[in-house]
């Protein structure tokens, strides 16, 4: 059974930060591509972050300069550092996994973990 389990999410206040953890278990986790997306109440699931196989990176324009997406392949653990954080960052953050594609399109990703809320008061 593939698994990834988000932790570290919570509240803080705006220019605060968090570090969001995702532990993946059940494959070959160096293979593939990850990512962090981010779902508001009554919006889109969206893509904060992706991080493929090779260690390249992609940021949402939104975070760019505030977030950093990294992976531990020894230890089959990827992170969200997430630096000056605004109200608008308040959703629920999932991890997504891909053994294949690398993309910002929600629908590619095969496997998801359940979400940690993240929320950012004024």
């Amino acid at each position: 059974q593939l698994r990834v389990v988000e932790s570290g999410g919570g509240s803080v206040q705006a220019g605060g930060s968090l570090r969001l953890a995702c532990a993946a278990s059940g494959y070959t986790f160096s293979t593939y591509c990850m990512a962090w997306f981010r779902q508001a109440p009554g919006q889109e699931r969206e893509e904060v972050a992706r991080i493929d196989s090779d260690g390249s990176t992609r940021y949402a324009d939104s975070v760019k300069g505030r977030f950093t997406i990294s992976r531990d392949d020894a230890k089959n653990s990827l992170h969200l550092q997430m630096n000056d954080l605004k109200p608008e960052d308040t959703a629920m953050y999932y991890c997504a996994a891909d053994p294949v594609r690398c993309t910002a399109v929600r629908g590619v990703y095969k496997y998801w973990g359940q979400g940690t809320q993240i929320t950012v008061s004024s």
